[in-house]
């Protein structure tokens, strides 16, 4: 056993104060000097001078100087780690937690030889000597830094600037030092149970671990392109090739090694092409060879990618939000953690991105007008003026004014309008919105990226309803008479309602499976070079 001890003081001139985490700009912690060795669960206690000296010599943790004394401040500079008998539950409890997410994940950047040594050293006594005490104001240390480092990575996510790509949705802040002390101090052996893990955040982690596995043993054999889409009766030497990577991915399929491609073949195909985003139509075409022709490693990547904006999410804890996925091309209401709506949207071109962020809903704008923004008209509609001279009046457009020489034109109300009946704001910087459309038609389209950068949603009659459900004068028939006034209504909500325009290619859905969309805005391929570049 080994009693109190304070390390002899050093003389530093200069104290380094420097924390890349954004809770350096807190108010510092006060030093809880009620905390005593007589009142204390131990007696042992850190000199704030080798606390100092330890943040100023190099190592993995120097990003967390700010946490590292906020926290021994508000002990008092007690240890967290030990008690007179040596290392605590939660220290045993935290080293195994971290080397099992190591072990699952395959993460290796949380890798600390060091940490690794001075555990094994001073676990391996039964009650630990004065002589190791060198060791045990190490391991102390360590630990404590290697905390900050977990739960920095897993819980708030890795140093990058979100808006370098393209994501403006605020990320979610965690409090480390509270975290850690949550965790000394109640005795918890995991920290998820004082931070709020969303639940595609989880489920991709349990993905992540399978897929690590498969990749171990794919059979890493091209699938070569077919002349035509192949159809249930047909044979084909890609039909083997095909059923052994499905029964990999899909556990639905007995694999063999016949050509002919049989039912049970075609509705793994459909399920396939289902988490996939594909046209559930059986064929074998080759959008879905190139996509079982994916390498499970960069599926991997995706996953991880995926699971990193998961945690840029900030808490919606029993809310009620809008969610638009623009990979997925779907809308989704969620009350109280259970999906309440869901239906497909068309979001921005290639060409023109819908913008990644959040807002609020406040406005419905029955039977709206379509104010053309400037680069439309400028672009489009001026031409098309010069091609016909009755194009204004063909669209039932009108020109309200000129700003520096520009027209400003605008489409009246009416099902011809490109907005169609109806529009939904959530006020942004962006200018953009959710919208009624008369191209229904475009809605069949499984890849549905045809728009400007606004959202069209295929059912706004539907949503309408919804966001009035507690208002009993906006019945289905008002509703459906605003939609056809002929100018324009609007109404505003009394509760705005939280919209999320986020970017996932990967999630698990509400009937647990792994779903995986196209990079088309080539967001994932910008992140995979910031999270993967070494």
């Amino acid at each position: 056993m080994f009693r109190k001890f304070l390390i002899a003081p050093v003389c530093i001139t200069v104290l380094l104060y420097t924390c890349a985490c954004t809770d350096n700009k807190m108010p510092t912690v006060e030093r809880d000097t009620t905390i005593t060795a007589a009142t204390a669960f131990n007696e042992l206690f850190i000199d704030s001078v080798y606390l100092s000296s330890f943040l100023l010599s190099p190592h993995h943790y120097q990003a967390f100087t700010k946490q590292y004394r906020d926290f021994y401040s508000s002990r008092n500079y007690e240890f967290a780690w030990f008690d007179s008998t040596g290392l605590t539950e939660q220290a045993h409890n935290f080293y195994n937690l971290q080397n099992n997410h190591i072990v699952t994940t395959g993460d290796s950047a949380l890798y600390n030889d060091a940490l690794h040594r001075l555990y094994d050293s001073v676990s391996a006594y039964p009650t630990i000597p004065d002589s190791e005490k060198q060791r045990v104001l190490q391991l102390e240390m360590t630990l404590t830094g290697q905390f900050f480092r977990y739960a920095a990575k897993l819980y708030k996510g890795a140093e990058i600037n979100p808006a370098e790509l393209g994501w403006y949705i605020p990320r979610k802040k965690i409090d480390l030092t509270a975290l850690l002390d949550s965790v000394i101090n109640n005795g918890k052996d995991d920290p998820e149970q004082y931070v709020h893990i969303n639940r595609l955040y989880k489920s991709l982690e349990a993905e992540l671990a399978r897929y690590i596995e498969l990749e171990k043993k794919e059979v890493k054999e091209t699938i070569p392109k077919v002349k035509r889409p192949l159809k249930k009766g047909d044979t084909s030497a890609v039909v083997p090739l095909a059923k052994s990577r499905l029964a990999l991915l899909q556990d639905e399929l007995f694999a063999n090694n016949s050509n002919l491609y049989d039912a049970d073949l075609e509705q793994a195909v459909k399920t396939y092409q289902r988490r996939n985003g594909l046209a559930e139509d059986g064929l074998i075409s080759n959008h879905v060879i190139e996509a079982l022709n994916v390498p499970l490693k960069r599926r991997v990547q995706q996953i991880l990618v995926n699971m990193e904006r998961a945690r840029w999410l900030p808490v919606q804890r029993g809310s009620n939000f809008v969610m638009v996925n623009i990979p997925e091309f779907k809308l989704h209401v969620v009350n109280n953690s259970a999906q309440e709506l869901e239906m497909k949207v068309i979001v921005g071109s290639a060409l023109h991105n819908t913008v990644i962020f959040t807002a609020q809903l406040q406005y419905i704008v029955f039977s709206p007008y379509w104010n053309v923004p400037p680069s439309i008209t400028r672009n489009e509609i001026l031409p098309a003026i010069r091609r016909n001279g009755n194009y204004l009046s063909r669209n039932h457009m009108e020109i309200t004014g000129y700003v520096n020489g520009l027209p400003e034109i605008r489409q009246k109300p009416g099902e011809h309008n490109s907005l169609g009946l109806v529009k939904f704001l959530f006020p942004n910087n962006y200018n953009i919105y959710l919208h009624d459309t008369p191209g229904k038609h475009l809605f069949n389209q499984a890849g549905r990226g045809f728009s400007h950068g606004c959202i069209r949603i295929e059912e706004p009659k539907k949503f309408a309803e919804y966001l009035l459900r507690n208002e009993p004068a906006y019945t289905s028939e008002v509703i459906d008479s605003l939609m056809h006034l002929g100018k324009e209504k609007w109404v505003v909500l009394k509760k705005p309602l939280p919209v999320f325009l986020v970017y996932f290619t990967a999630w698990v859905d509400q009937e647990g499976v792994l779903n995986f969309r196209k990079d088309f805005y080539g967001h994932d391929e910008k992140m995979m070079k910031k999270l993967f570049n070494n």
